[in-house]
């Protein structure tokens, strides 16, 4: 069994809590693209854990975690990422985590870079984490990348980080007057993260394939969501990799995969971190309340995340191009105590209707067209079965799953990896 597990909205959906979760039917998790600039949440009996770059199924000891060649890594942060794992008894060998020898390492001076451009922006900035992540792929895209296996490369590397670092600084200290970049000190820096890193570097294209020939079954975990996709998302306030499940067998390292399934994350409400276009966005005390109930910070950055009533046209469409065959649905119990509960049916686009998701400039001009849903109440994070919980809630599940076409096989009530429920 191959599987995909995806962000339909903005991001932030509670993928690494549905990937934790079902990781126990997984001998394979593979991280596909993307790098420290988001954070996957997993809460378990082992403690809660903020994830930036490592697989959510690392914290299952029966897991073998991979991180592909779609990725870019900051080799420094994965370092401190992966101490602080040890610091909670979780221990990681080369049995259970595999990095990709062609995955990109996410330099200082990408960071340096993507600081430099988003405070020149001003008012203008698209919103970045400001962790260098579309610097590095601008990067990887100019031949300009340097690779996880050249860590091994001592001979030639010292070279190729010297022309790399005297053609950056064309633009750090030239063109934005920043203090030039110092070719030793990447050398540096590359020697101190990325010696630890070496054990756990290999061809993950060969390791995937071998596992798939003996049966093993994978699951391609992705970061973000369908709306911040750089071909399909809200661009320009978009990542700069693939967010789509389409490219989950290519990031991982085997592009002659299919997938077998599947699986959308998408949350009960809308939330987005960051600047861009975000139609059923709510303001004032009504978006207090939710951020508040939802605890809505990035786990990356912290930031508060812009909160809204569920998007049925965004989600229909991040249904559409991720080719979703069903659907988890969480957070559902942040919606508890509403008397009725909002939901965005449609846009308004220059006086026009429409149900379509738009892109560009009317995307911006859109406004949402809301109905209201009858509310619930009460603690649902105990309710095992759909019967359990209440006949409003039921009911919004169900309108959810119909407006999206494609079915709900799993409904989180609460933040513990047994708070579910499986239909």
């Amino acid at each position: 069994m191959v599987t995909a597990i995806v962000g339909i909205n903005w991001g932030d959906e509670g993928k690494g809590r549905m990937v934790d979760l079902l990781s126990a039917d997984y001998d394979i998790v593979s991280r596909y693209q993307g790098g420290n600039n988001a954070g996957h949440t997993v809460v378990n009996e082992k403690g809660k854990f903020i994830l930036n770059l490592l697989p959510s199924g690392i914290l299952r000891d029966t897991t073998t975690n991979v991180m592909g060649n779609g990725m870019v890594i900051d080799i420094e942060h994965l370092c401190g990422e992966l101490a602080r794992l040890e610091e909670k008894g979780i221990h990681i060998t080369p049995a259970n985590l595999k990095i990709s020898d062609k995955a990109i390492i996410c330099m200082p001076y990408h960071k340096m870079m993507d600081i430099l451009e988003e405070d020149r922006l001003g008012d203008a900035k698209f919103g970045s984490t400001r962790r260098g992540i579309a610097p590095v792929y601008a990067d990887k895209y100019m031949k300009k990348g340097i690779r996880m296996g050249d860590l091994f490369a001592e001979d030639t590397l010292p070279a190729k980080v010297a022309a790399i670092v005297e053609w950056k600084n064309l633009t750090v200290h030239e063109g934005y007057k920043a203090e030039s970049v110092d070719a030793q000190a990447m050398l540096k820096w590359l020697k101190q993260y990325g010696d630890p890193l070496k054990q756990y570097i290999c061809d993950t294209t060969y390791y995937l394939s071998n596992a798939i020939a003996e049966g093993k079954n994978i699951m391609f975990e992705a970061q973000l969501g369908a709306l911040r996709d750089i071909d399909f998302g809200i661009y320009p306030y978009t990542s700069s990799s693939s967010t789509i499940a389409a490219y989950a067998p290519i990031g991982a390292g085997i592009p002659f995969q299919k997938l077998d399934k599947v699986i959308g994350v998408i949350k009960a409400y809308s939330s987005c971190v960051g600047e861009g276009p975000f139609t059923a966005e709510f303001f004032g005390k009504e978006a207090e309340a939710l951020r508040g109930a939802g605890a809505e910070f990035g786990a990356a950055t912290g930031r508060p995340r812009r909160v809204g009533g569920f998007d049925v046209v965004a989600s229909k469409y991040g249904v559409m191009v991720q080719g979703a065959t069903e659907l988890a649905l969480t957070k559902l119990d942040v919606l508890s105590g509403m008397e009725k509960i909002p939901v965005c049916v449609a846009y308004n686009v220059d006086g026009r209707i429409t149900k379509e998701f738009p892109t560009g400039d009317r995307l911006v001009r859109a406004t949402p067209v809301y109905e209201y849903l009858p509310g619930f109440s009460g603690n649902i994070s105990k309710c095992k079965k759909l019967e359990d919980l209440p006949q409003a809630a039921i009911d919004y599940i169900r309108y959810i799953e119909h407006e999206m076409s494609c079915p709900i096989s799993y409904v989180s009530v609460g933040a513990e990896r047994n708070e579910y429920i499986a239909l």
